[in-house]
C-alpha cells in the first residue's frame, strides 16, 4: 500500500485552482518524478473540475487510485494512492485536511492563493503519517488485529491435537468432565457421525 500525493484544490465554477499539494515519489526514478508529479496535479484537477459540489469520487487510473471530496464551499482535496490503499482511510485522512486547512487559512486567500503564497505545512505531515494506513487510523489498526485473531481462531480443533491424538480418547481420559458430560459427547458425536453418512 503506497500513498503518492496530496492535493488541496478550490474550485469555482468550471475553474480549478491548486492551493497546495505533497508528493511521495521515491518509488519512481529521478527522472521521472517531475513527469509523474505533472501528471498527478493534471489528473487531480481535472477529477476537481469535473465534480459536482459536496461530491466524494473515487476515480481508477490504471493501478492508482484518486480518491476526491469536493465540498459545497469548492474547497477539495484529492489522494492518490495505490489500488491497495483502503478507501476508507484515504476518505479519512481527506476530511483531517480540509478541517486543518479551514481553520489555518482564511476562505479569502482560496480564490487568489497559490502553492508558493499558501501558508499550510500540514500535507508533508499527513503524507508520512498516512503512509501506513494500520499505524495512521485508529479503526485500521483494529480491523488488521481481528483479522489476525480470526487466522487463529479458523484452526480446528483437530489441528490443535498431537498426531495420532483422538478427541473421543482425551474426553474419556479426562479428569475435567464429569460423567455426564462425556455422554452429553459420545451421543452428539454419534448423532453428527449419522448426518456425515447421509
Amino acid at each position: 500500500m503506497k500513498l503518492f500525493s496530496i492535493g488541496l484544490f478550490y474550485k469555482e465554477g468550471t475553474k480549478t485552482n491548486l492551493l497546495k499539494a505533497a508528493y511521495e515519489l521515491s518509488s519512481f526514478s529521478f527522472f521521472q518524478r517531475s513527469s509523474v508529479q505533472e501528471f498527478m496535479a493534471f489528473t487531480c484537477s481535472l477529477i476537481v473540475e469535473r465534480s459536482a459540489c459536496g461530491s466524494r469520487s473515487s476515480v481508477k487510473e490504471k493501478e492508482y487510485m484518486c480518491h476526491a471530496y469536493v465540498r459545497d464551499d469548492g474547497l477539495s482535496t484529492v489522494v492518490v494512492a495505490d489500488s491497495e490503499y483502503p478507501q476508507r482511510v484515504a476518505f479519512s485522512l481527506i476530511d483531517k485536511v480540509l478541517d486543518e486547512f479551514t481553520c489555518q487559512v482564511d476562505s479569502s486567500r482560496w480564490t487568489t492563493g497559490s502553492p508558493d503564497t499558501i501558508r499550510y505545512t500540514g500535507l508533508d505531515s499527513y503524507l508520512a503519517k498516512y503512509q501506513n494506513p494500520k499505524e495512521a487510523d485508529a479503526l485500521t489498526k483494529v480491523q488488521a488485529e481481528v483479522e489476525e485473531t480470526k487466522v487463529i481462531l479458523h484452526n480446528t480443533m483437530e489441528s490443535l491435537l498431537q498426531r495420532g491424538e483422538k478427541l473421543d480418547d482425551l474426553v474419556q481420559r479426562s479428569e475435567h468432565l464429569g460423567d455426564t458430560s462425556k455422554a452429553f459427547y459420545k451421543t452428539a458425536r454419534k448423532h453428527n457421525s449419522c448426518c456425515k453418512m447421509m
